[in-house]
């Protein structure tokens, strides 16, 4: 009676977490449109001229969009992940925990580099709008390793059966290549224009395509991460 006793408790305290979790992933992704203003014209009121206040907010727009996917992808990620999960410890708590901290921060970043971004904002080579945006992604996307591999790890026995190796690999490859590819975004500003950084994310849809023809030859299952 014992052992169900505490076998239900585990279960609660692990559902309740996952229940956290996705409180703040729905408000983090709502949160991103409040930061887009509905366009105030108080003289001269068109439909021109609201087209062309709508058009100062294309960039806002296109930084919904962008954060809105990279979110939903998160969370996605998340939901496959603790599907694996049958117990928990503090680290993975803390880690979970952690990672939330940067989603919740996404609709400030999002709002933050959408307001100095645009063709003529970019001329003016403004690097540090687009430095928070990426280092807040690239650090999600860190811990979206840290989570893979510490529930992963045989010896926590957080998972049960055991994670697929094939599987386990390439979920660790996949949440890297994120961080990456935005870090390397930051360095082509840096070293080159930001306009051109702008369009290094187009890299990981190939990228990943190519790691996972690679994971799957050695390991078939990979192709189910």
């Amino acid at each position: 009676m014992n052992t169900l006793h505490n076998e239900l408790k585990k279960e609660f305290q692990l559902e309740r977490m996952i229940l956290f979790s996705d409180a703040v992933f729905a408000i983090a992704i709502t949160l991103l449109i409040i930061e887009i203003k509905i366009p105030e014209l108080h003289d001269n009121v068109s439909d021109r001229a609201l087209i062309n206040a709508l058009g100062h907010l294309v960039p806002k727009f296109v930084g919904f969009i962008v954060s809105f996917l990279f979110i939903g992808l998160y969370w996605t990620i998340h939901h496959r992940m603790f599907g694996y999960v049958t117990n928990y410890d503090k680290g993975l708590l803390r880690l979970n925990l952690f990672f939330l901290f940067f989603i919740v921060l996404m609709p400030f970043s999002t709002g933050f580099y959408s307001e100095y971004a645009g063709p003529e904002l970019y001329r003016k080579e403004l690097k540090v709008p687009m430095t928070f945006y990426v280092l807040n992604f690239a650090i999600a996307g860190f811990f979206i390793y840290l989570l893979w591999r510490h529930i992963g790890n045989p010896a926590k026995k957080l998972a049960e059966p055991p994670i697929d190796e094939g599987i386990l690999k390439m979920a660790k490859l996949r949440s890297l290549l994120v961080p990456v590819i935005f870090l390397t975004m930051l360095l082509v500003a840096y070293l080159w224009t930001v306009a051109v950084a702008v369009y290094v994310p187009l890299l990981i849809p190939p990228i990943l395509n190519s790691i996972r023809k690679r994971l799957k030859k050695k390991y078939p299952n990979a192709e189910h991460a």
